[in-house]
Order: structure tokens, then C-alpha cells, then sequence
């Protein structure tokens, strides 16, 4: 047989053997396509109701236009503070209460495996709820307010922050920890030399990041009666004023933004300082 009819034929083996696979592959799209058709047509995506709520969308939209209702400014400016300020709160008790338990949930800090485990997951839960499953409790404990926004936010972001930070200590560099230890320094003080300044950027970096987060978060914390510009918003809404809604929606796209660039700007200034 000739070099290039064995050629051919191990082509043609080859082919024979993988097209199996091919039809397997295909049929695992068809079911894929056909789980998202059905998926999409369950949940009202594909449908009357989708059109229908989109017009409905343009609709608003077009009564939106032009904004009015200035004269609620300083109130709404107001709001608009006491949200930011809510956000700002609740960032920076999370993040107060998740400075000790990062430490607990990092594996080369805490050398019992058991109590590490059980930090981590006890960070787990804190974070496994939404902020406005915690703000509905909150309020139902502490009143409507910014009180339950405040501890809605801490609560979620000092699970964040305590699995942010665990990672960010278990990541460190091992030689400046072996370092300090050969000079003599206690387990207090390795940590403070030379386990902190490494982390100490990211951990200020991830906090300022989720500062900004929690500012929108905390303006839909405010529709389930935490106060600030969401409850402003939701009383518009609540009442189709949509066009004091649209002023308000603008005043908090321009904080988040002015947020988002001070935030942005702090944290590249802190990496760079790193």
C-alpha cells in the first residue's frame, strides 16, 4: 500500500472514530438551545408581556422628560447625604469588624484547621444574604431610618471583606514573615511588619471599591424604608411623579459617578504607593 493510501485511510478512521463525538457535541447544543428557548419562554422573555412591558418602558421614559421638581432640591440633596453617608457607615464597620475575622479565616494565621473552617464559613453566612434582606430585618428591628441601612451593609460587607482579606493574607510573600522572625520578633510582630504593610494596600483598595458599591447599594436599601434618596425615589415612583423621579435618578447617577472617581483615583494612588 502506498504512503499516501495509508494516509487516507487513517484520515478516514480517524473521522469514522470521531464523529461519535461530533453528534454528542451537537446534541448537547440542541438540548442547551432548547433549555434556553424554554427557559426564556417561562419566565415571559419570549412573549406578549415583553413587548408589551417595553412600550411601557418608552412610555416612562418619555414622561421622564423633561425633569422638574427643583424646588425639592435641598431635600433631596439632603437624602442624596444621607445616603452616601449611610453607604460610607456601614463600609467602614464592615470592614472594622473584618480586619480580626480575616485573620481567623486565613490558614497560614490560625493554625487550628476546625476554627479556621468555622471562621470562614461564619463569614460564609453574613454574606450569603443581599443587603436588602438584611435591611428588611433591620427595619423591623431598629425602625425605618438609616440605623438599619447602616447595619444592612456592615453586616454583608464584613463577610466580604472578611474572605477579601483572608485571601489577600494567605497570598503574602513568605520571605519578609521568615524576615522578621529571625530577628527575634514575636507572632504579634511578624504580623505587624511583615505580614501587614503587604496587605494593607489591597485591604484599603477593596474597601474603597466597595464604598462606592454600597453607595448604590444603599439607595435601593432606602425603598424597603431605610431612608435617604431611595425612600425619596420611591414615594415618586410610588405615585407615577415621573418627572420628579427623573431629577432624582439624575442627582444619583452624578454622586455615584463623582464616587466612583474619587474611589478610583484613592485606590490608584494607594497601589501605586505600594
Amino acid at each position: 500500500m502506498s504512503r499516501e493510501a495509508e494516509r487516507r485511510r487513517r484520515l478516514e478512521a480517524g473521522l469514522r472514530e470521531g464523529r461519535p463525538d461530533a453528534w454528542l457535541r451537537r446534541l448537547l447544543l440542541l438540548a442547551l438551545a432548547a433549555l434556553l428557548v424554554f427557559a426564556a419562554v417561562r419566565v415571559e422573555l419570549i412573549g406578549a408581556k415583553f413587548v408589551d412591558g417595553l412600550a411601557r418602558l418608552g412610555d416612562a421614559a418619555t414622561m421622564m422628560i423633561p425633569p422638574r421638581g427643583w424646588q425639592h432640591l435641598p431635600e433631596w440633596l439632603h437624602a442624596l447625604a444621607e445616603t452616601i453617608a449611610m453607604a460610607f457607615m456601614g463600609t467602614l464597620l464592615g470592614a472594622i469588624a473584618a480586619v480580626p475575622l480575616g485573620f481567623a479565616c486565613a490558614r497560614n494565621i490560625l493554625a487550628v484547621r476546625a476554627l479556621q473552617f468555622g471562621f470562614r464559613r461564619f463569614a460564609d453566612s453574613l454574606r450569603s444574604l443581599d443587603h436588602l434582606i438584611w435591611a428588611i430585618v433591620f427595619v423591623r428591628a431598629v425602625g425605618l431610618g438609616p440605623l438599619a441601612g447602616i447595619m444592612a451593609i456592615a453586616i454583608v460587607d464584613a463577610g466580604t471583606f472578611a474572605k477579601l482579606y483572608s485571601e489577600s493574607i494567605e497570598n503574602v510573600d513568605a520571605r519578609p514573615l521568615e524576615g522578621t522572625r529571625s530577628t527575634g520578633a514575636s507572632a504579634a510582630e511578624t504580623i505587624r511588619w511583615g505580614l501587614v504593610p503587604q496587605v494593607l494596600p489591597n485591604m484599603l483598595a477593596s474597601t474603597l471599591y466597595m464604598w462606592e458599591s454600597n453607595t448604590r447599594s444603599a439607595t435601593i436599601l432606602g425603598i424597603v424604608g431605610a431612608g435617604g434618596i431611595g425612600y425619596q425615589l420611591s414615594d415618586r415612583l410610588r405615585v407615577y411623579d415621573w418627572g420628579e423621579a427623573s431629577t432624582i435618578i439624575l442627582l444619583i447617577l452624578v454622586a455615584v459617578y463623582a464616587i466612583d472617581l474619587i474611589s478610583a483615583r484613592l485606590r490608584r494612588r494607594i497601589i501605586q504607593g505600594a
